[in-house]
């Protein structure tokens, strides 16, 4: 199933949840079903700007935009964070509020809607893991975090309208509830917050050591030594690469491409570097024996020093 159509299931499934349970959430003086309301239409939103993102990435690349438009399911990870953020905090300052005078709630409608959004989400939720196991996309990894909190949130409702409709009582349970999740969920969305925030400023991908990279393209034969290299990221599954490459000897243009299509193959290899731009100098510099190699199978003309 292709990432658009499993983005759609989760858009639907959600979509319907919401309308129940907002009319169950005030037919039942709930604020768990409401605060559960407001997470799923969160969801809505998260799904569709996941679903613009994905639409994004897959156009080409255009003389404005080189790299084309990877870095859209960033941006829609990024957004779909601080959307969260947003909403947990809005319904832990309402359950926190409910907290000190909480309200009669109807148990028997919190634990049958509740029920029911729980199985909604998990369906979506597991929809949307088919595609965690390639490439961890933070595009497709945000929007399975709102599908996954929303099922924790629905459990808890339930479980807490279990509870109420058992004793008769502890309507204290249900706002307690939406809080204590509601944190949990906060802390998953900041950690996304600060992936995607790493990708927008460059930073070395995680899981990649910049000097053992380093060391790697020094072992490769016909390097002499690198410099000037830089790893990031241009989304979540796709890596780039440029550095300065020391060669040996006094290599010419053929050479230097074809040490290069080497480093390029082992960076692809060891590292999952799809992208490298490297630029190959002879111990003097001589401009004879300096080329850039923008690409396999392209070499720039040399620069002079």
């Amino acid at each position: 199933m292709r990432r658009a159509t499993r983005l759609w299931v989760a858009l639907g499934l959600n979509a319907v949840i919401v309308i129940g349970q907002v009319v169950a959430g005030i037919a039942a003086s709930s604020v768990g079903l409401v605060a559960d309301a407001a997470h799923n239409l969160s969801d809505v939103a998260a799904v569709v700007v996941s679903l613009v993102a994905v639409r994004l990435a897959m156009r080409p690349a255009t003389p404005q935009r080189s790299f084309g438009f990877h870095r859209a399911t960033i941006l829609g990870a990024q957004a779909n964070a601080a959307m969260l953020l947003v909403v947990t905090l809005v319904v832990m300052v309402e359950g926190v509020r409910r907290l000190a005078d909480p309200d009669p709630v109807e148990g028997g409608i919190v634990v049958v809607v509740a029920g029911v959004a729980v199985l909604a989400n998990s369906a979506a939720a597991w929809v949307l893991a088919r595609d965690q196991g390639h490439g961890q996309d933070l595009n497709m990894r945000s929007a399975f975090l709102h599908m996954v909190s929303d099922a924790l949130v629905s459990v808890g409702v339930m479980v807490s309208g279990a509870v109420i409709l058992v004793v008769g009582g502890w309507y204290w349970l249900d706002p307690a509830v939406s809080i204590v999740i509601s944190a949990a969920v906060g802390w998953r969305a900041w950690r996304l917050l600060v992936q995607t925030a790493d990708v927008l400023l460059e930073s070395t991908p995680e899981g990649i050591d910049a000097a053992a990279v380093a060391t790697a393209i020094r072992e490769v034969p016909g390097v002499d030594d690198v410099h000037d290299l830089h790893v990031w990221s241009l989304s979540s599954d796709l890596r780039a690469l440029a550095a300065h490459v020391v060669v040996d000897g006094d290599p010419t243009l053929a050479d230097a491409q074809q040490l290069g299509v080497a480093v390029k193959a082992m960076l692809a290899e060891d590292w999952a570097i799809e992208h490298a731009t490297l630029e190959f100098e002879c111990a003097a510099c001589a401009p004879v024996c300096a080329a850039e190699v923008t690409d396999v199978g392209a070499v720039a003309p040399a620069h002079r020093h």
